[in-house]
């Protein structure tokens, strides 16, 4: 039986798996010895392209930024992303548009993806084939 992976983005920007007994252990090492990459997951971020790179883009504009800057950096296209985090492709667009910002769980999401990416998107997949 395959249990669900539970992980968590803590406040100062780590990613933890809740293991069983309640404990946590850091997940970005875990997976980057896993795919014997040697490096650690934060680090293969572009620089340049998170949150508030741009301080004269304001309020939606930098999340428009930020959301297609996650997206491009993943290789997917808008159809592609939108399947892949389980959201319509116009919420995607409005997102990359400026006409929406990703709020709540869609932040926190997003936030994973840019941090983890190979984390997110297995959790993601394991996720959908459990169902």
């Amino acid at each position: 039986m395959n249990a669900m992976m539970r992980v968590r983005l803590k406040a100062d920007g780590r990613i933890v798996e809740i293991l069983a007994d309640g404990t946590e252990r850091a997940l970005a090492r875990a997976v980057a010895n896993a795919t014997n990459t040697g490096a650690t997951l934060a680090g293969a971020r572009v620089a340049g392209a998170t949150e508030g790179a741009n301080p004269r883009i304001g309020g939606q504009g930098r999340d428009a930024v930020y959301a297609k800057g996650i997206r491009a950096r993943a290789k997917l296209t808008q159809a592609e992303f939108a399947a892949r985090i389980g959201v319509p492709i116009e919420t995607v667009r409005n997102w990359e548009q400026g006409k929406r910002s990703p709020r709540g769980p869609a932040r926190a999401l997003l936030k994973v993806i840019d941090r983890a990416p190979q984390v997110a998107f297995a959790v993601l997949d394991t996720a959908k084939s459990e169902r």
